[in-house]
């Protein structure tokens, strides 16, 4: 099956093809060129493809077919004029300017014209009225921008520009234009950054460019992201002189920009400025120090440092000035030939108070042989080594801060080991009168039965009877009989006659012994009954 065109044929078309082809390109360079010019600018289109005797040519330039220059110098025209070359110059260039233009050429000898070159104007305007808003943002006075760290920033860029424009954003050379950030149209553009981050900040850049003419025009606004320190300014001080010069000082970091520091003094609920009192000047610092003479120092009054962001923030710290207070015993005896030491403690004073023990005199007592001084704040000790009579009086612990001095006074008593013998026998005595009494008070105790008897029949009146009967605990009667009275004897003194009675028991033989106390002397005398013909048996008798 052979093919139904032959190569000769095919080779034909191709070359008809590429033919036309080179046609339609030289025809589309020679008339399709374009010019572009600004509006109310000045532009020129160039006559081309001129013969070399091009001296002795006359030009016109037509629009659209019309005529609209020509080299007449009898009429010439602003807007538009031909120069020699064939050029056509325009001025002033409008909206109503655009248009194809073509240039024609004639001998001088009037042959006829010839188009020469055929050029498109086109004109642009733009970009103008190029705006930028940063939203919410404040304003320095050097004309930047800044923003509170967190906050949600919005960025707006529009323009206005013909026939189009493009509209980009940028920051640091990185573009933020990108669909998922960037919205908008042919007149604006905008984003959004929410929670901004000091690492936002930089200069943020709105371009516009004009389709037609590639005419750009850019925007700039430095952004800066502002925070204040997280913290609390820090207050602290620092002995320069002393003891009577102070060095307070305030510290804010971690903000930006830095923040600005103040000291001031409050008194009476009220906030006080130092200013020019302490060498205090307000300065945009994080590290503010202030040198003060203790002079104008008072136990009581508190010290603060303010610290003032520009993002409306605002801390403070302060401290309470206090005098020194030492503390210890008043009082502290020592005896000949020992070693004592003297203690006190000042832990109150703020700025804290430098301590020295001092000697009556008032001279500061340094380590020697004799003293031994040791220092650990807030415990302060003086050793006095070998005491002797000499070293008896009063010693000072001598503490002193810019607020003031405060002193503590510390008598040491010196006494003998003969001084102290009276003492040792006032406290034997005392142990010796005190077991003295203890053994009387024991045996009163166990005595006491006697005693309370004795006391008792040593009072008892002439004509009482007594009886004293012993009974076993079985027997269930008691038999008893009443004692006759004695007569009164001459020295007064009553007699009293005891009978004993056994009593039978089938258990036991119960006794009841009667007994007489005699309270004469002559306890062998023998006792008379008033009836003298009934004699009584031999009595039993016992002394009391």
């Amino acid at each position: 099956m052979g093919y139904p065109y032959s190569p000769e044929m095919i080779t034909s078309v191709i070359f008809l093809h590429l033919l036309l082809l080179s046609h339609h390109t030289v025809s589309e360079e020679q008339v399709q060129r374009y010019v572009t010019g600004e509006k109310g600018g000045n532009t020129t289109l160039q006559c081309l493809d001129q013969p070399v005797n091009a001296s002795s040519l006359l030009y016109r330039w037509k629009k659209y077919g019309a005529v609209v220059a020509t080299q007449n110098p009898l009429k010439p025209s602003e807007h538009l004029s031909i120069s020699n070359n064939g050029s056509l110059w325009i001025t002033d260039l409008q909206f109503i300017d655009e248009g194809r233009y073509e240039c024609e050429s004639q001998t001088k000898d009037g042959s006829s014209w010839q188009t020469l070159s055929n050029t498109q104007l086109r004109v642009a305007e733009g970009p103008t009225s190029v705006s930028l808003a940063i939203q919410p943002a404040a304003l320095l006075p050097n004309g930047t921008l800044y923003v509170k760290k967190g906050a949600d920033v919005h960025f707006n860029c529009s323009s206005e520009s013909v026939p189009s424009q493009n509209l980009a954003w940028t920051v640091k050379d990185l573009a933020l234009d990108s669909d998922d950030r960037a919205t908008g149209n042919k007149s604006f553009l905008e984003f959004s950054i929410n929670n901004i981050q000091p690492s936002d900040q930089g200069t943020y850049t709105c371009t516009s460019q004009n389709a037609l003419s590639k005419t750009t025009v850019n925007k700039s606004q430095e952004l800066l992201v502002y925070y204040a320190p997280e913290r609390h300014p820090e207050c602290s001080w620092k002995i320069v002189n002393e003891p009577l010069d102070v060095l307070f000082i305030c510290s804010w970091y971690g903000g930006y920009p830095v923040p600005t520091l103040d000291w001031h003094e409050v008194l009476e609920e009220h906030v006080i400025a130092k200013g020019p009192t302490v060498n205090s000047t307000s300065k945009e610092t994080e590290h503010l120090e202030v040198h003060v003479n203790g002079f104008i120092l008072h136990s009581g009054e508190e010290v603060k440092c303010i610290g003032h962001h520009v993002t409306g923030v605002e801390n403070s710290c302060s401290f309470k000035l206090k005098s020194p207070y030492p503390l210890g015993d008043p009082m502290v005896t020592a005896l000949v030939g020992s070693s004592i030491t003297l203690s006190c403690t000042e832990s109150e004073s703020l700025p804290p108070a430098k301590t020295v023990w001092m000697q009556k005199d008032k001279k500061i007592i340094n380590t020697t042989s004799k003293y031994i001084v040791s220092d650990h704040n807030p415990n302060y000790k003086l050793t006095i080594v070998n005491v002797t009579k000499e070293d008896e009086g009063v010693y000072y612990c001598y503490s002193i801060n810019p607020v003031g001095p405060k002193e503590l006074e510390v008598y040491l008593t010196v006494k003998t080991s003969a001084g102290n013998e009276g003492a040792v026998v006032g406290v034997f005595v005392s142990v010796l009168i005190m077991m003295i009494g203890v053994i009387i008070g024991v045996t009163i105790y166990t005595k006491r039965d006697r005693i309370c008897i004795g006391l008792g029949f040593s009072h008892l009146e002439d004509d009482r009877g007594d009886i004293l009967s012993l009974v076993d605990s079985d027997e269930e009667e008691i038999f008893h009989e009443t004692v006759p009275q004695l007569p009164p004897q001459t020295n007064g003194h009553a007699t009293t006659l005891v009978e004993i009675h056994r009593i039978p028991s089938s258990k036991s033989a119960a006794s009841q012994m009667a007994f007489r106390c005699d309270h004469e002397d002559n306890a062998d005398s023998t006792v008379q009954n008033n009836d003298q013909t009934h004699p009584e048996p031999p009595q039993q008798t016992a002394h009391c």
